[in-house]
């Protein structure tokens, strides 16, 4: 069987696919314009993580003696769980476990510094310039605030280490570089700038180097937003696409007053409008059909009947026995008309007269009972396994109509005669099929309650129908045997009349073939008091 995949699902799947193209495209186009590296990963918050824990690295080895520094650096790394090594500008491994540096790192260590470059560190780190005595260029102090006392320095602004971040294929790893100001040999004597590197085998680098968390936020973000955008529109469509399929489900199983309820001023309201005009010009063309029919079968009653009694005269005194033989074929003839031009009535009260009938509690088992005792004639194949308790909302003279019509065909179709008995069963066997001898008996009827509904089944064990006629058994005039022999059936609307009769009463009927053998037709009636 295969999946069906809803509209629903695919607009959405559809539009989240776009929005990613458009992402990718525009990734691809601004990296195209722009050249970003690495850098960029380490330029907001992911630059300050790591500023603050070079600075914190360095503020613990500068009042510490040389021998200590590695063990300090083992510490972060046990706590960031990624690797530090500390160096000179010139290559030269101040601290950290000995490790031997790619040619790439390499140069980039012993560059001019980091691509994001701040203050020089001449300018952070050298003192300052003692203030002049009788220089008539540099302006005077700043006079003095309230009782004499000077006011207040202002806060430096803080230092930004300049930093950068490259990434190595053998081996496969990401390195980033701050520089930072080194120890202070004399007051005097600039500081001999470091490098602290930090080395990862993975771009997140312990959550220091790129923290995925702010971008999954973010997507998620802009996919709930767009859903909420999209979710009315796609819902509005996908709720009139499923009005109209039910519209069209129920118009195919011939409900012609059905709607698609909803006003869209769209090319989905153009199609409901088309719908709604069709449901009413097929109930016109359907509706006149079966009046005619109606009309017909009526008006044929009189000179049918008028034959008949002509017949009876004829017969009470015929001339010779040939002519008595004539009068037997016009009187089997005008039989069969009577018979058609009677299931031509049926079918035409029961499809007009559904939509005014009259819906009451009727005990099931009763109305079964009843049927069975007027089609059965006495015979003993019949078995009824229907509750005393089980009452339904059906119009009675219809539901027994439709019982009556597949009694009689189950009877004259699986060849349910008394050939036989076994068990208190009636049962006739028919020729042997696929090298089995099948049983036309018992024919058994049953209910049972579902929910809202009650579920009758009338199944027998004859020899079945094929299933390419399974779905047309019910249509008028369909036959199986397409012969239209009047010794294998009849004029194909019994089981018309059963669909029509079932739907009048708010129910539905399908049929099934049995395993091994056998027809199984099952009315769903609406229950009392659902």
């Amino acid at each position: 069987m295969t999946m069906r995949f809803p509209l629903y699902a695919k607009l959405l799947l559809w539009f989240f696919l776009n929005l990613l193209v458009l992402a990718v495209a525009g990734w691809l186009v601004f990296g195209a314009r722009f050249r970003p590296g690495l850098d960029t990963l380490i330029s907001g918050p992911a630059g300050d993580r790591i500023e603050a824990v070079a600075d914190l690295v360095a503020s613990e080895m500068r009042p510490v003696a040389h021998e200590k520094w590695d063990s300090t650096l083992q510490r972060f790394q046990s706590a960031y769980h990624v690797s530090f090594y500390m160096f000179r500008n010139d290559g030269t491994q101040i601290a950290g476990d000995p490790v031997t540096l790619p040619s790439e790192v390499h140069a980039r260590l012993v560059e001019h510094g980091p691509r994001n470059q701040g203050p020089p560190l001449m300018q952070r780190d050298a003192p300052a310039p003692p203030p002049p005595q009788d220089n008539p260029d540099v302006p005077p102090p700043p006079p003095a605030g309230k009782n004499g006392a000077n006011p207040p320095p202002l806060d430096p602004p803080p230092i930004k280490h300049p930093k950068s971040m490259i990434h190595t294929s053998n081996p496969g790893r990401y390195w980033v570089f701050v520089r930072l100001a080194g120890v202070r040999p004399r007051p005097d004597v600039m500081p001999e700038p470091w490098t602290l590197i930090t080395v990862s085998d993975t771009i997140n680098g312990g959550g220091l180097f790129f923290d995925p968390m702010p971008w999954l936020e973010m997507a998620g973000g802009a996919i709930l937003i767009s859903a909420l955008i999209w979710l009315p529109l796609v819902r509005g469509i996908t709720r009139f696409i499923m009005k109209m399929t039910r519209a069209t489900e129920q118009i195919a199983e011939g409900r012609f007053d059905v709607r698609v309820v909803g006003t869209r001023r769209d090319e989905l309201g153009a199609l409901g409008g088309a719908i709604n005009r069709m449901a009413a010009r097929l109930a016109g063309f359907v509706g006149g059909q079966k009046r005619f029919l109606g009309d017909i079968a009526h008006e044929l009653c009189s000179p049918i009947a008028r034959t008949q009694v002509a017949l009876s005269i004829l017969e009470q005194e015929p001339t010779s026995e040939q002519q008595a033989a004539y009068l037997a074929d016009v009187r089997e003839e005008v039989e069969h008309m009577s018979n058609l031009v009677n299931e031509l009535l049926s079918f035409s009260k029961a499809a007009i007269g559904g939509k005014s009938v009259t819906l009451k509690t009727v005990n099931l088992a009763d109305l079964v009972q009843r049927m069975i005792t007027r089609e059965n004639r006495g015979m003993k194949g019949i078995v009824v396994e229907v509750p005393a308790d089980l009452n339904v909302t059906v119009d009675a003279e219809l539901l027994a109509r439709a019982v009556g019509n597949v009694v009689r065909n189950a009877i004259r179709y699986a060849n349910l005669v008394d050939a036989q008995e076994d068990g208190g069963h009636s049962y006739t066997y028919l020729p042997k099929r696929h090298g089995k001898e099948l049983s036309a008996g018992p024919l058994v009827i049953s209910a049972e309650e579902k929910g809202a509904h009650v579920i009758l089944t009338i199944a027998d064990n004859g020899p079945g129908i094929s299933e390419a006629a399974i779905a047309q058994i019910f249509d008028p005039f369909y036959r199986v045997d397409t012969s239209r022999a009047r010794e294998t059936g009849g004029v194909g609307l019994g089981l018309a009349i059963v669909k029509t009769c079932i739907e009048s009463c708010g129910g539905t009927v399908t049929a099934r073939n049995r395993e091994p053998s056998g027809l199984e037709v099952i009315m769903t009636l609406p229950r009392a008091g659902a």
